[in-house]
């Protein structure tokens, strides 16, 4: 007896010691909840943009062999319903510009929004976003989650972001873009929302685009916008005040491999982004386990987006190339000024530049 109770003792005292082991190990300290949680948001929005469309496009084709067929023939109708409304202002939801993970988001690198003049909203704006990066993440954070306190900043501004257009032909994709206020970067859309969707809409326009994304590195800061002057026409068509704004630490956020040119692999780079309408880069960030590990994340780099003084702009129905090219000066020229006027303030010293092409 007394040996049967001994061996039930020892037992019992096993998971006691193991509850206790479990007690005694250090508990994760709301510092590193945090931290994880924003790990979790970067992560989440990274595969969305990088993953959500082509897994959803192949998802649809897989299920057309299915017995589950029905799903992919009603998406494709309500595409074929649907396929002008990225063009007509989108779908916005409120909601989730409020999305609790854009706070975690915002707090990883951290995105902060500066604001130095006031935008009327019985204007309409084109705002143009510097510099493109690799994936434009400050231009996300601050105009469309609403994490960085945009609304409250300009109040009775409706942000938009444009996108490639091709972007709203991949399935479910689409929807969340539109979603969160993103558009196609093309002439019809941005002239719906300067035009048939009343006053109050800023337009932000990633106007280095894809080539740009192919100079970006730490350190240097080269800008593709001497021969853009498509934004500044359209600004001109629409009476739409023009805005600079710059995102300081945006080419800080991975490392690219940067082929210099006249090299083979800069010219498939710009062959494929003439076809594809964005450039295949090589670069690598932090990993998921530590920051001394690689992989697709962006390193926790600080950015600052400061949105500048509004260049008034007159309606002008067929401007003509003086009066475009004019007004492209002045928007470079107030573009310099932001930029010298803060860099100081935000990372950079008195002796860098900003280099135009």
């Amino acid at each position: 007896m007394k040996t049967i109770i001994a061996a039930c003792s020892q037992n019992l005292s096993v998971p006691a010691a193991a509850l206790h082991t479990l007690l005694a190990a250090p508990w994760p300290s709301q510092r590193d909840i945090r931290s994880w949680l924003q790990l979790l948001s970067v992560l989440q929005w990274v595969l969305s943009f990088l993953l959500l469309g082509i897994v959803s496009l192949l998802l649809l084709i897989y299920l057309v062999f299915t017995s589950f067929w029905p799903i992919s023939a009603l998406y494709l109708a309500w595409i074929i319903f649907d396929w002008d409304t990225p063009e007509k202002g989108g779908r916005r939801l409120p909601c989730l510009r409020r999305w609790t993970v854009w706070r975690h988001f915002r707090d990883y690198f951290p995105v902060k929004l500066v604001k130095t003049h006031d935008l009327s909203p019985s204007h309409n704006y084109i705002i143009g976003s510097h510099p493109h990066g690799i994936l434009c993440v400050g231009a996300f954070c601050n105009f469309i989650t609403g994490s960085t306190g945009f609304g409250e900043m300009f109040p009775g501004i409706r942000p938009f972001l444009t996108t490639l257009a091709g972007n709203f032909r991949l399935p479910v994709f689409r929807e969340y873009l539109m979603s969160g206020g993103l558009c196609p970067v093309t002439r019809r859309a941005i002239g719906y929302l300067l035009s048939k969707n009343g006053t109050g809409n800023a337009v932000a326009i990633v106007i280095g685009g894809a080539a740009e994304s192919l100079s970006c590195r730490p350190g240097v800061t080269t800008l593709t916008l001497k021969n853009r002057k498509g934004f500044v026409r359209l600004a001109l068509q629409h009476g739409a005040h023009l805005v600079p704004s710059f995102s300081f630490g945006e080419n800080d956020l991975f490392r690219q491999v940067v082929f210099e040119d006249g090299s083979w692999m800069r010219s498939i780079q710009l062959r494929f982004q003439k076809m594809m309408g964005f450039a295949p880069c090589v670069f690598y960030g932090r990993g998921l386990t530590s920051i001394q590990s690689r992989g697709f994340l962006p390193y926790a780099k600080p950015i600052t987006t400061v949105v500048g003084e509004p260049v008034t702009v007159p309606k002008i129905k067929d401007p003509s190339s003086e009066v475009v090219d004019m007004y492209h000066e002045i928007y470079v020229h107030s573009l310099l000024k932001l930029f010298n006027e803060n860099k100081t303030k935000y990372g950079l010293s008195e002796t860098d530049e900003l280099h135009i092409l």
